[in-house]
């Protein structure tokens, strides 16, 4: 059963493969596509965006498709970046722009006053189109006055889960994976593709 994500990124393809390769699904990236299309995240909240991405990519490629869109909340900024996490600093902002940015904007806020989420919105559409099963996923923390860590990317390295005393960029991979927003999400949504396996209903 061939269920495509809808991203270039190896490590998501190897993440959802471990979690669905037991329930026999076969796990593709966009990589081997070579048709596949770019999906313009217009959206005015995750959900719109990670269904907007499976929905169309699904269609296009005639695939069940799972995609997912995720960013970083901070709750004294009114849940900025949110939706606009990636280009927080600019369309073109790299990661070191936009944590610039954000740490340029809570200077003034301390820091039991940082609190902060990451979340993750997961879409799965059939070849149709149509968006049959979705999740979420959130992990809590705060925002640092400094960066620490090298591991993981965006606002990882500023990115505190309070009970490890740890950023992010600190914490290894599996932990990570065990916490994060999108692990969770992930996990979410694996039951209810094997519910929909388990009724015939995929067609790979």
């Amino acid at each position: 059963m061939l269920l495509v994500i809808g991203t270039t990124n190896l490590a998501k393809g190897r993440e959802l493969t471990e979690l669905l390769a037991p329930h026999g699904f076969l796990v593709k990236t966009l990589q081997e596509f070579s048709t596949s299309i770019e999906v313009v995240e217009d959206g005015a909240t995750f959900a719109d965006n990670a269904r907007r991405k499976a929905s169309q990519q699904a269609k296009h490629l005639g695939r069940w498709v799972l995609a997912d869109d995720s960013g970083l909340e901070v709750h004294a900024l009114q849940g900025a970046p949110g939706i606009y996490s990636a280009r927080y600093a600019g369309q073109d902002a790299s990661d070191a722009d936009n944590n610039a940015k954000l740490l340029a904007e809570l200077e003034a806020i301390p820091g039991n006053k940082r609190g902060a989420r990451y979340y993750c919105h997961v879409s799965v559409a059939d070849p149709s189109g149509t968006v049959r099963a979705e999740s979420s996923g959130v992990c809590g923390g705060r925002i640092r006055s400094e960066g620490s860590g090298s591991n993981g990317f965006g606002y990882d390295p500023l990115f505190e889960v309070v009970e490890y005393h740890a950023t992010f960029g600190q914490l290894g991979l599996h932990v990570k994976r065990a916490l994060s927003h999108r692990g969770r999400a992930m996990r979410a949504v694996v039951p209810k593709l094997v519910c929909i396996a388990s009724q015939g209903e995929w067609d790979d």
